[in-house]
């Protein structure tokens, strides 16, 4: 689009104000401005606007929504010989080269008061790992075991696109092969105010937002990386958010139900550990498998319980999705499929006397998981807890490094118990991927030696 055209369309959709701002910019500050509006899609954010403007407060209706079919962690022979084969289905796709990995970690660390992309952040109990460094020693891990390479794909934002790939840089990307990680950024929207009035950021800028983690699928598409990936023979994606350190990556058992089930879209769920758990759950919903946000369902729903007293509507998002390439290429076939939600906020902006006021905001994003009801099949597999799930939310209290590095140190501590040593109360265990993936892994790498136990255990 010329610089012409996109006046233009200011003036189209009335924003004489942002056209006043321009014109009264010197040529070089003008140059700057227009240049910085490149890649907003200015038609689609008054689209969404004109929709919400005539769209009341949603919630699920209670009749549309049923307990979804869940493979629960298995506990029968049959139950078991499944999961044993989808392990060895899931394998051969590794294996064969079939599988690529996708991190999403475009934000910040600064709700846990750190400085940096939130996958710098230092997590695990005795070495300080970062996450990157956790999920990066698990694919180095795992493509030495099965021989094979793992493309890893990294979401950035805007705001730690430079500072990701740099961190990367500095700790020679962990070992990893250089051309086997691609870093993306996740795509912006601007935000407007709930009169329909793009909002000036500050001198060169409009006031924007990203897209939500659902656009992780968007920009894997516009970015060119999913054409390349189908080129060369890979069909799935594992797909996980960064701040979770328990992510079991590229697990062969989840992408074996997820290709046994012949699913374009699969996820993983835990069990709600009460009923004011502010997380999404996996329903069926009209029909369809669905995710729904805490805040959409009634909260009778929420509330619900089973004959036994246990939670009825007890699957809980952990943000792990097995995606089919071919599923993530139909959505993006004709414009981006996934619907969009609206976040009314209030923003601080400087105004031209650089004095900072309070604006409402409209912020448009898509969430990931409205990909499943798009799909026509999907699946679903039950993980405890305890194994895979302690995401870094907040600076304390739940979802908090605190929460997670017990976590972490509580599932390898079990590693080593289950494999039949004695580990004292106090000691702090970490188990490196590169040492041992799984506790089947550990127990086969420590037999038959004597470990040396201390206060702190690590295994690297």
């Amino acid at each position: 689009m010329t610089d012409k055209a996109f006046l233009n369309l200011l003036k189209t959709y009335e924003q004489y104000h942002v056209l006043e701002y321009y014109h009264s910019l010197p040529a070089e500050k003008q140059n700057l401005f227009l240049k910085n509006l490149e890649g907003l899609d200015i038609n689609l954010i008054f689209s969404l606007y004109n929709s919400f403007s005539q769209k009341k407060d949603f919630s699920y209706h209670a009749n549309a929504i049923k307990q979804a079919d869940i493979i629960k962690i298995p506990k029968t022979s049959e139950e078991k010989a499944l999961y044993k084969k989808a392990r060895a289905f899931g394998e051969s796709l590794i294996r064969e080269g079939k599988v690529a990995v996708l991190i999403v970690a475009g934000g910040q660390g600064s709700r846990l008061g750190f400085e940096g992309p939130k996958g710098t952040f230092p997590t695990t109990l005795i070495k300080k790992k970062s996450l990157f460094q956790i999920f990066a020693e698990s694919i180095k891990a795992i493509t030495k075991k099965y021989n094979t390479s793992i493309p890893l794909l990294i979401m950035t934002s805007q705001e730690n696109h430079e500072d990701t790939i740099d961190f990367f840089k500095l700790h020679d990307y962990f070992g990893l092969e250089k051309d086997t990680i691609s870093f993306f950024r996740q795509g912006m929207i601007p935000s407007i105010t709930p009169e329909g009035q793009l909002i000036l950021k500050d001198e060169t800028h409009l006031f924007t937002n990203p897209d939500g983690h659902g656009g992780s699928l968007k920009a894997l598409h516009d970015s060119g990386l999913l054409r390349d990936l189908m080129k060369k023979g890979f069909t799935e994606l594992f797909y996980c958010q960064v701040d979770n350190p328990l992510v079991r990556m590229a697990d062969p058992v989840f992408l074996g139900y997820h290709a046994l089930s012949k699913a374009q879209v699969s996820t993983k769920v835990v069990r709600r550990t009460n009923i004011d758990e502010k997380v999404g759950i996996y329903l069926s919903i009209n029909g369809k498998d669905a995710i729904a946000e805490y805040s959409d369902l009634p909260p009778e729903f929420m509330a619900a319980l089973d004959v036994n007293g246990n939670i009825q509507y007890w699957a809980g998002n952990t943000a792990i999705h097995a995606f089919s390439l071919a599923f993530i290429k139909h959505i993006n076939h004709h414009g981006y499929a996934v619907p969009y939600h609206c976040a009314r906020k209030t923003i601080e902006i400087t105004d031209n006397n650089n004095l900072s006021i309070q604006r409402d905001t409209w912020k448009f994003e898509t969430f990931v998981f409205d990909a499943i009801p798009l799909a026509e099949k999907t699946c679903c597999m039950e993980v405890a807890r305890e194994k895979e799930f302690s995401p870094i939310k907040n600076n304390d209290g739940a979802d908090s490094p605190y929460t997670a590095s017990i976590a972490m140190n509580n599932l390898h501590r079990s590693w080593l118990e289950n494999a039949g040593v004695k580990v004292p109360p106090a000691a702090q265990v970490e188990i490196s991927p590169l040492f041992a993936l799984d506790n089947e892994e550990l127990k086969e790498k420590i037999k038959g030696k004597e470990l040396q136990i201390s206060k702190n255990i690590y295994l690297g």
